[in-house]
């Protein structure tokens, strides 16, 4: 028995999102299921091979993974916005060469990163001089530091759990996390804290860190889903927690 059916827009009438994350990820779709779940918008999810340490050199292994990785990502819909997962692949990488790449697989998506919607989020906030909680190596550390230096944002305070193992970096405890963002963030000339990786788990503590201190606090997995929205033209305000979408 062959059986009618008609077609409507399918599930993305109003948005459809690509996020490349990484194979060691176990963070990131977790803190987003809740921002994205919205009437009419997709969110599709592509998984890039990363190794298992954290490392400048390892981290530059991605790059020639990633137009292959966005490839699997499905096209019949053409994707509003991809965004690769990774602060500090794109810190290394380059966040133009890494829209670059995604987008020969899809040249019609906008592309962002975590420190490409970082550095969006802190102007959208007005502030240039800000606190870092990282879990990286130094190296790493560094090269985020430099990158934010070049866009006009001070890293005046910067404190790292010093963890180059993805698996430990996921399991830091959210106490951990708050206590650690109080901590960098209290001295009164810094203006916003910054708490760095998509595999770092931060939105539970948003709120209570930004009442705590009295300023913004912001994470790669926040502004990057605040920036993925704001690209596709989707509404933010009371998307998300904190005076990020709230701006």
């Amino acid at each position: 028995m062959k059986l009618s059916f008609d077609c409507d827009k399918g599930s993305a009438t109003r948005a459809a999102f690509g996020l490349i994350l990484l194979s060691v990820d176990e963070t990131i779709e977790s803190e987003f299921r809740p921002l994205f779940h919205q009437e009419g918008v997709s969110l599709l999810h592509a998984r890039i091979e990363s190794a298992t340490e954290v490392t400048s050199e390892k981290l530059m292994q991605m790059k020639a993974r990633l137009t292959d990785t966005a490839a699997l990502l499905p096209g019949t819909r053409p994707l509003d916005v991809i965004a690769y997962a990774c602060t500090s692949g794109a810190t290394v990488i380059g966040s133009d060469q890494v829209a670059g790449a995604i987008q020969v697989a899809h040249p019609d998506a906008k592309v962002t990163d975590p420190a490409r919607a970082v550095i969006a989020a802190l102007a959208r906030l007005g502030v240039s001089r800000i606190a870092i909680v990282s879990p990286y190596v130094e190296e790493v550390s560094n090269a985020l530091c430099g990158l934010l230096e070049n866009n006009g944002v001070t890293a005046a305070r910067v404190g790292s759990f010093g963890q180059a193992e993805e698996a430990v970096v996921a399991r830091i405890s959210l106490r951990s996390v708050e206590e650690a963002i109080c901590e960098v963030g209290k001295d009164q000339e810094i203006e916003a804290v910054f708490a760095s990786c998509t595999n770092l788990r931060t939105l539970p503590v948003i709120e209570t860190c930004e009442r705590r201190l009295g300023k913004p606090v912001i994470s790669s997995n926040l502004a990057l889903a605040w920036h993925m929205m704001h690209l596709a033209g989707l509404p933010t305000a009371g998307r998300g927690p904190g005076r990020l979408f709230a701006a």
